[in-house]
């Protein structure tokens, strides 16, 4: 017995496009490998190149007119920006660096001007009780002769 199989569509569908896309595929290929195409090609492409400087060249002079920034100044610009942003994160971080060691420098000074201070008050508080002594006759003042060495006369020559 045979057995008779129903009409399926899907399955002429698919091999309807396996048999056109192996066609369609060597075609392809075959103007593919053709040099005229790859001149036809380097031919379009060269235009749109040509096009495309074309354009550029004159949206670059309407921006000129219409003193419009163009995208090669924008980029100058922010160029410039970042060099200056990365500029002042060095002058922040050597101050950062820097001041600690200001800092260690100033304690430094605070306790030195500390101790000088204590000094003066003790040279302030010897002076005033001098004063007071002055004043009440209490302290003599004693002075010392200041001795000179004298000069001996040369001896007589030989």
């Amino acid at each position: 017995m045979t057995q008779k199989i129903p009409f399926e569509p899907f399955t002429m569908w698919k091999d309807m496009y396996e048999h056109t896309e192996k066609a369609w595929h060597d075609v392809i290929q075959d103007t593919l490998g053709t040099e005229s195409f790859s001149e036809g090609l380097g031919q379009i492409q060269s235009s749109y190149l040509q096009y495309h400087e074309m354009i550029n060249n004159l949206t670059e002079a309407y921006f000129k007119q219409a003193n419009i920034p163009t995208r090669d100044e924008i980029a100058n610009v922010a160029s410039l920006v970042i060099n200056l942003e990365d500029k002042i994160d060095n002058i922040d971080d050597q101050l950062y660096e820097n001041s600690e060691t200001v800092t260690k420098e100033i304690n430094q000074l605070k306790r030195a001007v500390g101790s000088l201070e204590k000094k003066f008050d003790k040279v302030l508080e010897a002076l005033a009780e001098l004063d007071k002594k002055i004043q009440t006759g209490e302290a003599s003042v004693a002075t010392k002769s200041v001795t000179t060495p004298q000069v001996k006369p040369e001896e007589t020559k030989k």
